[in-house]
């Protein structure tokens, strides 16, 4: 722990150029493949040039790089310098400014302008985004001083029969045995037992660096790999009887959202699902649901789980409820992870998501199933705060939405910039790249502690900065002793007796369940207790 530097890849590409000179550094991964071009660092609060720049490597790759590699690793054979590998897909190389690229362009800047003119960074990360697509994509240039950096457009992803090669080849499915002495990884049970059976998402959420890395263009595994790879599973000598994901980043994607991004690419002026879901999209469970089938035929399988995200608003879009009712039936372990991320219709049109009104038909639907088969199962909604767009009256409607459904969550993840996203070049530059319209982000730590704060309205801790921030947006109507208030008065405030306790409750105009702080109620009028699955889970 502590043994790896910050800024790993630069620093270990210059310390083998030290070592070994002018030996071939090829970059590939996530960090190499979001820092690709200029962007911008949280940590440095800056633009910073393309990690390629600063490793001093020869060549990056960014996507996924299977056969890209082939490619550099077959030119290299053939006795073809590194630093003049200029025509593969899928990289990022370095070159004079008198040099030509050997694509098609579709935008140039200079580093020492992006670094200071945000309109200008935000216009260039979309053109940027809207040349991820292997069909539609062209390069882009960027220029450091006396020196040109190319990025050649993405490399087609590998189609089924690649992807079933690449998860034919016999991985060991465990940690380095140098970790043996350590105790080993216990991250691993988890992975062990788990499949992945699709790439890239057509989801297009703002804040994920998915479509920057794997594109928007969904391939998937055939059925037979996806057996073969769960036989192996069953076999392992530590194999329960359960296989804990058969997912992906989406994991109820399985093919391209329409047949036009077969021909033509990914639309670059529209979202796929966001606001809604697309005319042309084809909703289609059937091979996903042929596939779980088979997995769980196998003998020694007891339970087959979805633990990966699904898209609901996908579910919702598939007028054959098959899927919806065997997901519910079969593969829920408790508690089933969704993504409304937030209920304010500006804040969720920033994120690129649906408007809270499809979330509550799913949730509303999910619960009707699980009741209809006796199950006593939850919704787990994975919720942001600051992102993008988000002030403090978004973040008090996110309370009182939440107060409403009776839910208290335990973890909320508060908006972190990651390179590769378009929510990230809002963050820094106060325009949504895809819209060059402006957007309201917070800067402001103490702000930020209360959006956080109000998703989790009910604990005690959190109570001055509920009333701080209620105070701000001008909802004292929302502490007090009432059921629709999120936090109770400070304890040393005047006129907060039993008198007026009595009148708060005697003021209560309706009959819905409203959770008391701590104590959430579920949206089913059963009780809520997450320790209590958190046990299940364990055991």
């Amino acid at each position: 722990m502590g043994r790896r530097p910050d800024r790993a890849v630069i620093v270990y590409c210059n310390r083998i150029r030290e070592a070994y000179g002018d030996v071939p550094i090829i970059l590939g991964g996530l960090e190499a493949s979001l820092r690709r071009l200029a962007h911008y660092d949280y940590w440095d609060d800056k633009v910073r040039r393309s990690i390629l720049i600063d490793s001093r490597a020869d060549i990056l790759t960014y996507g996924m790089g299977e056969n890209i590699l082939r490619r550099i690793a077959r030119l290299l054979d053939k006795g073809v310098p590194v630093k003049k590998i200029h025509d593969v897909r899928g990289t990022v190389y370095v070159t004079t400014r008198e040099d030509k690229p050997h694509f098609e362009v579709a935008g140039s800047w200079d580093y020492d302008d992006l670094k200071t003119d945000k309109r200008l960074y935000a216009e260039a990360f979309g053109v940027q985004y809207k040349n991820t697509d292997s069909i539609s994509g062209k390069a882009m240039v960027e220029y450091y001083d006396n020196k040109m950096l190319v990025q050649n457009p993405p490399m087609p992803p590998l189609e089924r029969e690649e992807l079933d090669a690449v998860y034919a080849l016999p991985y060991t499915r465990r940690y380095h045995p140098s970790y043996d002495k350590e105790g080993g990884v216990p991250a691993i049970a988890e992975v062990e037992m788990s499949i992945t059976h699709n790439r890239g998402c057509f989801g297009g959420c703002n804040f994920c660096a998915l479509a920057f890395h794997q594109g928007r263009t969904v391939r998937s595994r055939s059925v037979e790999s996806v057996v073969s790879e769960a036989k192996q599973i069953t076999a392992s000598p530590n194999f329960k009887g359960y296989i804990n994901d058969i997912g992906g980043p989406t994991a109820n994607f399985r093919y391209p959202a329409c047949k036009k991004q077969l021909e033509s690419g990914v639309c670059t002026e529209r979202k796929c699902l966001a606001p809604k879901p697309c005319k042309n999209i084809i909703a289609d469970h059937s091979e996903y649901i042929e596939l779980l089938k088979r997995v769980e035929s196998l003998p020694g399988v007891k339970k087959v789980f979805i633990r990966s995200g699904i898209r609901f608003d996908y579910v919702l879009a598939d007028k054959d409820e098959s899927f919806f009712k065997k997901l519910v039936h079969d593969h829920v372990s408790g508690q089933l992870k969704v993504a409304p991320e937030h209920c304010s219709a500006n804040v969720l049109a920033c994120m690129g998501k649906p408007n809270i009104e499809v979330f509550e038909a799913f949730k509303k639907r999910y619960f009707e199933l699980t009741k209809s088969f006796g199950k006593e199962q939850y919704l787990v909604p994975y919720l942001m705060s600051s992102h993008p767009g988000s002030r403090l009256s978004d973040a008090v409607e996110l309370a009182c939405y939440l107060k409403t459904w009776g839910y208290a969550p335990e973890q909320v993840q508060d908006f972190y910039p990651t390179p590769g996203t378009a929510s990230t070049v809002m963050y820094y530059t106060g325009i949504d790249p895809l819209t060059m319209k402006p957007v309201y982000c917070t800067h402001d730590y103490e702000e930020k502690r209360m959006q956080r704060a109000l998703l989790q309205w009910s604990r005690p801790d959190n109570a001055p900065l509920v009333r701080k921030a209620l105070r701000q947006c001008h909802r004292e109507d929302l502490i007090g002793y009432g059921p629709e208030c999120l936090v109770k008065p400070e304890s040393n405030r005047p006129g907060n007796g039993s008198a007026q306790r009595t009148k708060s409750y005697g003021s209560r105009s309706d009959d819905r369940r409203y959770a008391k702080p701590g104590k959430p109620t579920h949206p089913t009028g059963k009780p809520k207790d997450g320790q209590k699955s958190d046990k299940r889970k364990k055991k």
